[in-house]
């Protein structure tokens, strides 16, 4: 509805003099855009006047921009009616104007207030949803960061684990290649003993037993005294019989202490009573050879597990290696100097030089690594045998080493 609806009072009248019949009041109500409606009433103005006569109707709608009807031409004379309604129609519409203008700033401005508010609100979501994003992301960077650095770290870790486990894996195998290498010359030993042993001439050394003893055969007393000849027939001479021979042995009390004492903790260390007799009396008189220097050098290769005993092919002994520096020769031992055909050499750890050994040279050193091979065998926890049974093993390898250091060898008959 429009602000200016309502009951204004106006006169219509051509001159200021009071309210007479000529100049009377009306009241003009303002409706719509439509126009004016002019009302009178004889209570309160009395009779029609003249301007009701002439054609404003009390009470009927006033059109304030009339067409003109055709044919009819408008002179520019106006009567008092026509200016009052044309002035009241101009105030009318700049008031108008003015309140709708004034209106609609109004409603702009609380339209423009109520955006405003709503797009704070919206912002403050926003940066609620940024700082909230921005959280999210520097939490997904730190624990990719912490999952890159425990990857790193896992990495690293299974490379040095990986490292150690193939150093490991490697000394086993160095290990093992010497312990094969022993084993080999064990075999080796083993069968020359079988070999030489044969049922029509058996190894005295195999077989203790069959030592014939010094001062002839023995006769049977029980054959010769419960056995008698036939009448008529000649007594047939009774057959030798030989005595049972035992090796016997008895335990030495020192050397028995000495060795339990060396098993609390065994090592290949001087240090120990033990170990310092069989160096003294086994180990270095068996490894005393000619060339010195030489022969110290095998001892500490003994010692150290790397020392190499390999066969020498009688087809390649012209052969000479081109990686390797060969010293002696197949006919002459280099540790002793003498001249021995030599069917083995040995090579000092990973050094190019081989040496050609004679079959003495290789009984004595094949003795002292018998010997190592076993006391390590110990130290590692290999040996499960009962400490007596241990002691007489050491025994039987010290036997070998002074055995072959006097000169005493087993070689395979051809």
């Amino acid at each position: 509805m429009d602000a200016f609806e309502g009951i204004h009072s106006v006169r219509i009248s051509s001159s200021p003099p009071p309210m007479t019949s000529s100049g009377r009041a009306y009241e003009v109500l303002k409706s719509g855009r439509s126009g004016i409606a002019v009302y009178s009433s004889a209570v309160f103005f009395g009779t029609p006047s003249e301007a009701e006569k002439k054609g404003c109707v009390v009470g009927r709608l006033v059109d304030l921009d009339p067409e003109p009807e055709p044919g009819l031409e408008v002179i520019g004379q106006a009567g008092p009616t026509m200016e009052i309604d044309q002035g009241v129609h101009s105030r009318l519409r700049s008031s108008s104007l003015q309140i709708r203008e004034k209106e609609i700033r109004e409603k702009g401005s609380e339209i423009l207030s109520e955006q405003l508010d709503a797009a704070k609100k919206e912002l403050k979501l926003k940066d609620k949803e940024c700082e909230r994003l921005s959280q999210v992301r520097n939490q997904l960077e730190q624990e990719l960061e912490e999952l890159t650095a425990s990857l790193f770290e896992e990495a690293h870790r299974m490379v040095r684990e990986a490292n150690v486990k193939q150093a490991g894996a490697e000394k086993q195998l160095k290990e093992a290649q010497g312990k094969i290498d022993v084993l080999q010359a064990e075999v080796t030993a083993l069968k020359s003993l079988v070999l030489t042993s044969t049922p029509s001439a058996p190894n005295r050394q195999l077989h203790p037993q069959l030592k014939l003893p010094v001062g002839g055969h023995t006769r049977n007393k029980s054959l010769s005294s419960g056995s008698l000849s036939p009448p008529g027939k000649p007594e047939s001479p009774s057959l030798p019989v030989q005595p049972v021979i035992k090796e016997d042995r008895e335990m030495d009390s020192v050397l028995y202490a000495e060795f339990l004492m060396w098993k609390e903790h065994p090592s290949l260390d001087r240090s120990s009573a033990l170990m310092n007799r069989i160096y003294r009396e086994d180990i270095a008189p068996c490894l005393s050879f000619t060339r010195s220097e030489l022969a110290q050098l095998v001892q500490s290769a003994v010692e150290n597990n790397s020392l190499t005993i390999e066969p020498v092919a009688m087809s390649a002994l012209p052969m000479v290696k081109a990686s390797a520096m060969e010293c002696g020769g197949p006919k002459k031992c280099a540790l002793s100097g003498v001249s021995r055909l030599c069917r083995h050499r040995i090579k000092l750890g990973d050094k190019g030089n081989y040496y050609y050994i004679s079959p003495s040279s290789r009984a004595r050193i094949t003795a002292v690594c018998n010997f190592f091979t076993y006391i390590r065998y110990i130290q590692q926890g290999l040996v499960r045998h009962r400490a007596e049974q241990m002691f007489w093993e050491v025994m039987r390898l010290r036997k070998e080493m002074s055995v072959a250091k006097l000169g005493f060898y087993l070689t395979e008959e051809s």
